[in-house]
């Protein structure tokens, strides 16, 4: 198929800014996916109708079938989804979700304890983010609605605490493809004084705005600091409106069954446990495999580096069912309340996958557009070199809000910043790097067409326009420290001199927030 060339042409962004700005102005998400996707169809295709609609027909095939085989990647996406859906449909029905609201209302004593416990799950799920958001989101769903906190804010604190965390550490699906990446450029260049895994160790406190988010989730906990539209869902949430009702209800795992007296505890805890702990054992054992069939040595950073994070979420969640299933068991749950309950929960799980077929859709179209390869060319020019690493920032940020990937992103902007730095000052290779990083979560974070948070408003039960427009000033608020932050890096050379003015803006804008917009009051928790 002949498709037009919009790789050196400012058109290459419109299929994507027309997506961004219709979800924004009109909040309807389909339409405005099918909107961009079309407009980028028929620009690809010479504005013939036929030609688009064949196109279309290929991209949407190839979202679950290319190449003659099944597209592994969304595949096992679709069906871990499935899985959870119904796993939490089963926990839900065996009393479980109640008794772990129990045990968390008698330890949880107001609404901060309760969000503070919802952030603290991070450290358990820090494996993958869509892992993250979708489990902790229907865990501790009961237990945030039980203290009148707004599905905005429980999208909000997993969406900003997934991929933060995910980025920072090393044993993840993001710190193992990171590492890999960021091999290859250090070798490219012939930078051999240092491993990858200790310059992605060094790099660490230099993604200021992935490390200031996590800072900003704290203070946003502490100081019940509500800022934007979250204000506005905080005090329906204090009215017993936990979303904005005249949308109709949102997508999310919830079943309409009666829920069994006899679950307790470790209904929740050994299938959650059983979840994350198979998972990373599948995690592990598909890299070493892919290592042992290379002839390479063991090692955790290397299996990370090569593992299959989707079916590895499948065996992982099949592992947790049967584990629910057996427990379920031993309570002599009636058939009929599970199969009644696992199809609810399958299709609670409907509405957000059909979203995320057309936000993969418009991604494969905003490629043939060669978005991100037009954004990066934006950097070949005679910039002084003390700008880069903030420029690199702001462009990473733009591509990935334009195109709602960070794992694109990094795929494109990672070796163009190692190319950049290499031909300018090689003393800015980290830096640059770092900033990609940053500037690619962020833009993830605040793109309507990002799966992530796609994912997030899911497990949250949030409206996902909502969950975009809340999370915004968040977002915006802690970029632009970020960016005075690789402006001081620039010019000083110094990581720790970003650090410091990221974290001095960050002081400020958090005093003045905090001064201006009291605390939404308090309210009692609801009873059950």
């Amino acid at each position: 198929m002949n498709l037009v060339d919009f790789s050196d042409s400012l058109l290459s962004v419109a299929p994507a800014m027309l997506a961004v700005i219709l979800a924004v102005t009109t909040r309807r998400v389909l339409l405005s996916l099918g909107a961009g996707i079309t407009a980028g169809a028929l620009m690809l295709n010479h504005y013939s109708p036929l030609a688009s609609l064949q196109y279309l027909v290929e991209k949407v095939l190839a979202i679950v079938w290319v190449d003659g085989t099944m597209n592994g990647d969304n595949v096992n996406m679709i069906i871990f989804m499935l899985l959870l859906g119904a796993l939490i449909s089963l926990m839900s029905v065996s009393g479980a979700t109640q008794a772990f609201a129990d045990w968390a209302a008698v330890r949880c004593k107001d609404r901060r304890s309760a969000k503070s416990l919802t952030g603290l799950m991070v450290f358990i799920f820090f494996i993958d983010d869509f892992f993250h958001s979708l489990s902790v989101g229907a865990i501790c769903r009961p237990v945030t609605d039980r203290f009148n906190i707004s599905r905005a804010k429980l999208a909000y604190l997993l969406d900003s605490t997934a991929a933060p965390v995910c980025v920072l550490m090393p044993i993840s699906s993001w710190g193992a493809y990171i590492i890999a990446l960021v091999g290859g450029i250090m070798m490219a260049h012939g930078v051999t004084d240092q491993s990858p895994i200790s310059a992605f160790v060094e790099m660490m406190p230099m993604n200021l705005y992935a490390v200031f988010t996590l800072v900003m989730v704290l203070c946003v906990i502490a100081f019940q600091l509500d800022i934007g539209p979250m204000r506005k869902h905080e005090k329906w949430a204090l009215e017993g409106k936990l979303w904005d009702e005249s949308k109709g209800k949102p997508a999310g795992l919830e079943v309409d069954v009666p829920e069994s007296a006899k679950g307790g505890m470790i209904d929740m805890v050994l299938p959650i446990l059983t979840l994350t702990m198979a998972t990373v054992f599948f995690m592990v054992q598909s890299g070493a495999d892919v290592l042992a069939a290379n002839g390479e040595a063991f090692s955790v950073i290397g299996s990370f580096e090569n593992t299959d994070v989707g079916s590895s979420l499948v065996y992982g969640a099949i592992c947790s069912l049967v584990v629910s299933i057996t427990l379920a068991l031993r309570l002599k749950l009636g058939t009929d309340s599970w199969m009644k309950a696992a199809p609810q929960g399958i299709s609670a799980m409907m509405p957000a996958i059909i979203i995320l077929f057309f936000a993969w859709t418009i991604g494969a179209v905003v490629r043939d557009m060669q978005t991100g390869i037009y954004l990066a060319s934006m950097s070949n020019g005679n910039l002084p070199v003390e700008l880069l690493p903030a420029v690199v920032f702001l462009l990473s940020c733009a591509m990935a809000f334009a195109t709602g990937t960070s794992w694109g992103t990094f795929g494109i902007m990672l070796p163009l910043a190692g190319d950049i730095a290499a031909a300018s000052d090689i003393a800015l290779l980290l830096p640059m790097l770092s900033a990609v990083l940053a500037g690619a979560v962020f833009g993830d974070h605040s793109s309507p067409i990002s799966s992530t948070s796609i994912l997030s408003a899911t497990g949250a039960g949030c409206h996902h326009m909502d969950h975009v427009m809340t999370q915004l000033p968040y977002a915006c608020s802690v970029a632009f420290g970020a960016l005075l932050g690789y402006l001081a890096i620039g010019y000083t050379h110094s990581a720790w001199a970003g650090v410091a003015v990221s974290g001095l803006w960050f002081l400020a804008f958090c005093a003045f927030a905090v001064r201006k917009s009291k605390p939404v009051m308090a309210a009692e928790p609801v009873t059950s």
